[in-house]
This record gives structure tokens, C-alpha cells and sequence, in this order.
């Protein structure tokens, strides 16, 4: 929705509002007083046939709403909502009370699917993909787009995310430390979820010495201070920089500049220093890149030895969130709903607005929901972050999430969008929550 940056989110370990790794809870179609029918004879997403869903607590009481399923996998249905008949004036698409609003909901019922949810980035992660071919690059039955990522015009890695991400157990990308991210993890292998805000900590010391560095990131570029920026060998620098993980994963090459790069053979063994940064990485090498007056110490730290990195994720107990094969996570921004009730804060400015919403959560009786409501267009016209908050509690989401929106909202099935992304043609993103048909293989998923 946003262009953010991590450095502008600061860095710091923060205490955890998520809950540990646990089972999923709670209906997502619920009978409620409105007496509304689902159009296709179903229950919305809880897929009891015969339960009348609640209405979505949007606009005016007796606004119609039509509501349409369809069972695309074993323990899997699209829900189609549509609240609302007449399109909006193009004037007043911020402050009706009549809507429409078109509502996607994708629901996976992991006790009966036999495929499973999953995050992915694409070839790499610096770039940015279409939903709809992140979708069909995973051979996957249906996604959404998911986390928060860099997003300008001027940005050599726009795919970059601006908090977690996570992807088959490897780590790529930090959260931020920003009290406002929202983190959606999930074990591909059980469906088991984790959301809310995770801390971590990282980094790097030589094993004969004893000497150690904190890492400040992992796979994004780091910051030349700007006293320093006109000096080619950083080493002289005297304001602190950034020291920085990166992977074969992150692009081709790792950025390019100012600073130094210390290339690591996979058992953390030196196979290459220098005094500027920007190389390619083979096989499973990864680096070490450094700015300002950690330059010198990284040299330093990298001479005569092997190095050994740490990277660590912790949840609101302090307790370790072991990176393991098939754990996979992105980052949003605000949590929707905690133990069923509301929790998004209030705010002002144009995201609190009414925006096209990506959302995805959980429910009581064990299932994994993924919503997107079109926005910013008469035919729909958004969400503000409490009227998604209220849709997310209405749909049956114990515990949800806000993931990113705006332009970037869209939902695709079988490689189609089934949704209408709020600009002139679909948006390339970061990455995508995907869920594949068959069960999770460790190490080729």
C-alpha cells in the first residue's frame, strides 16, 4: 500500500503480541440474525450447508448482500460477498454508507485439505511479481499477495520486504522491530499458525578469536552514513554503518557500493574479502557486507579464521521460533483481531482510510482464512483498518492480521484473478501466501 523502509523503522528487539505456534480455532461462518442466505445454497466459508452466515458489518443495515461459494479442493472454498447494489459517486467512495463492497475469502480447512499454505517470493527476493504468476510459478491452486515490501519506482530491489520474511525455514528477512508490524506465520506441514509481532536478534564472530559483530539486518542493503558518502574506502569512516547478512537467495549479486564484503564458503569459512561491495554468490556461499566505521571491523573480525553468524526468532516469551524446513512467514502491518476481539488501534491518514485490504487470520475450529475486499473504485469502495477489523471478527477470525493493500491487493485462483486490483492492471509485489495441493515435501517446496 505504502513504500516503508527498514532502516526508518529503527532497530530493536521487541516485546512479542503473538502466541506461540498453535492449533487453529473457531468457525468462520457463523449463524447470525440477519436472516441473509448464502446465493449458492452454502454456508459462506464454513462450508456447514444449511448455517446462515452473519452480514458483514459494513454500511447501512438494509443494504442487500449476496454471497456465492465454490469448493475448489477438498477442505477448500472461495466465498464471493458482494454488500451493496448501486455503485458509489466517484465523490463520496470514502464516506458512503451504501457501498458496494466486493469481498473475496478464501478458506483452507487444513484437518480435510491435503495440500498446503506456504510463502513465496519467486525466482528471488529482490524483485517484484505479479500475484497471479507467483500463484502459477508455485503450481499452486490459489493466493493472495502478502507481505509489505520496498516498492518505489527508484529502488534497485523493489521486492524487498519491509519486515519478515520467512521461506521454508530460512530466514531472509528481519522483522523490523516497528510496533506497528503484524506477523502471519505457518507451518506448512500442520496448518499450525503463529500471528502477531516477533523479535530478533543476529550475529557474527570469529571462532578462534572470540571476536563478534551484531548483525543489523539480513539481505538488505546497508546505509552508507552520509558523512562518509564520498569516501571510497569506508575503512576511514568514523560514523557507524551497517553490517548485513546476505544469501544467494536476496538477487543475481548482492548490492553494489561504498563499503567492504567478506564471502563465506557454506561452513562459514573466508573464501574472499573486498574493499568494495557487489559480488555474485554460488552454490551455498553467503556474505558479509559493511558500511561506515564496521568496515574496519569486519575486515578485522574476517581475518584469519572461519566466522560463525546467528540469526534467532523469538515470540513474546522469549521463547526461541526454531527456523526449521517448511516454517514459512510474512509481515503486515496491524493486527486486526487477538482471542476474537478487535484490537487495531485507532489512527488518522490515508491508510487508516478506506483502501482495497489484504487480510488473513485464523479460526476457532481449525481453519486458515485469507480475505480480499476491492477497493477505491465505485464498483467497491474499501475498507477503512476498522471496518476491515470488523469484517475480519464477522468472518470468524480469532486472530488476524493486515497484510498489504492498495494496489497491491489481489487474490488469484488457478492463475486467474478473482478479484479487481484498484489499479489500471495487477500489481508486482514481494511475495505471496500460496496454498499447493499436496502435502508439504521438506526441502523441494
Amino acid at each position: 500500500m505504502t513504500s516503508l523502509s527498514k532502516s526508518s523503522a529503527g532497530w530493536r528487539a521487541l516485546a512479542v503480541t503473538a502466541a506461540t505456534l498453535t492449533v487453529l480455532a473457531g468457525a468462520t461462518g457463523q449463524a447470525g440474525a440477519s436472516g441473509r442466505t448464502d446465493a449458492s445454497g452454502q454456508a459462506g466459508a464454513s462450508g456447514r450447508t444449511g448455517a446462515v452466515p452473519a452480514a458483514l458489518p459494513l454500511g447501512d443495515a438494509d443494504l442487500v448482500e449476496t454471497r456465492g461459494s465454490e469448493t475448489l479442493a477438498d477442505g477448500v472454498t472461495l466465498t464471493r460477498i458482494v454488500r451493496g447494489t448501486e455503485p458509489a459517486p466517484a465523490d463520496q467512495i470514502n464516506t458512503t454508507t451504501r457501498g458496494p463492497w466486493a469481498v473475496n475469502v478464501l478458506t483452507i480447512d487444513p484437518r480435510r485439505a491435503d495440500g498446503h499454505l506456504k510463502a513465496t517470493h519467486g525466482p528471488d527476493l529482490a524483485r517484484t511479481e505479479k500475484t497471479t504468476d507467483l500463484v502459477s510459478g508455485a503450481g499452486a491452486l490459489a493466493g493472495v499477495n502478502a507481505s509489505f515490501f520496498t516498492f518505489t519506482a527508484s529502488a534497485l530491489y523493489p521486492g524487498d520486504p519491509v519486515g519478515l520474511g520467512l521461506y521454508g525455514g530460512k530466514l531472509l528477512s528481519e522483522p523490523t522491530g516497528d510496533a506497528t508490524e503484524a506477523d502471519f506465520v505457518v507451518d506448512a506441514r500442520t496448518g499450525r499458525t503463529l500471528t502477531g509481532r516477533l523479535s530478533w536478534t543476529g550475529g557474527v564472530h570469529n571462532r578462534r578469536t572470540g571476536a563478534a559483530l551484531p548483525l543489523e539486518y539480513l539481505d538488505h542493503p546497508p546505509v552508507v552514513p552520509a558523512a562518509c558518502a564520498g569516501l571510497p574506502d569506508q575503512s576511514g569512516c568514523a560514523d557507524s554503518g551497517d553490517v548485513v547478512r546476505f544469501t544467494p537467495e536476496f538477487a543475481d549479486a548482492t548490492p553494489s557500493g561504498a563499503g567492504v564484503e567478506v564471502v563465506l564458503e557454506r561452513r562459514g569459512c573466508v573464501v574472499r574479502t573486498a574493499t568494495t561491495r557487489g559480488t555474485r554468490l554460488t552454490g551455498r556461499q553467503t556474505s558479509l557486507q559493511a558500511t561506515g566505521k564496521e568496515s574496519a571491523a569486519l575486515l578485522d573480525l574476517a581475518g584469519g579464521g572461519c566466522l560463525t553468524t546467528t540469526s534467532e526468532l523469538t515470540d513474546e516469551q522469549g521463547r526461541r521460533i526454531p527456523a526449521r524446513d517448511g516454517l514459512f512467514g510474512v509481515n503486515g502491518r496491524y493486527r486486526l483481531t487477538r482471542d476474537g476481539r478487535i484490537v487495531v488501534p485507532d489512527g488518522t491518514g490515508s491508510f487508516f482510510e478506506r483502501n482495497p485490504r489484504t487480510l488473513a487470520g485464523t479460526t476457532r475450529d481449525g481453519k486458515i482464512v485469507l480475505v480480499t475486499v476491492d477497493g477505491r473504485m465505485t464498483g467497491s469502495v474499501g475498507t477503512t483498518m476498522a471496518e476491515t477489523a470488523a469484517v475480519a471478527r464477522s468472518l470468524g477470525l480469532r486472530d488476524a492480521v493486515n497484510l498489504d493493500g492498495g494496489g497491491s491487493t489481489a487474490m488469484s485462483v488457478r492463475g486467474a484473478l478473482v478479484n479487481r486490483p484498484s489499479g489500471t492492471a495487477e500489481r508486482p509485489v514481494g511475495d505471496a501466501l500460496v496454498y499447493v495441493e499436496g502435502r508439504y515435501r521438506p526441502g523441494r517446496d
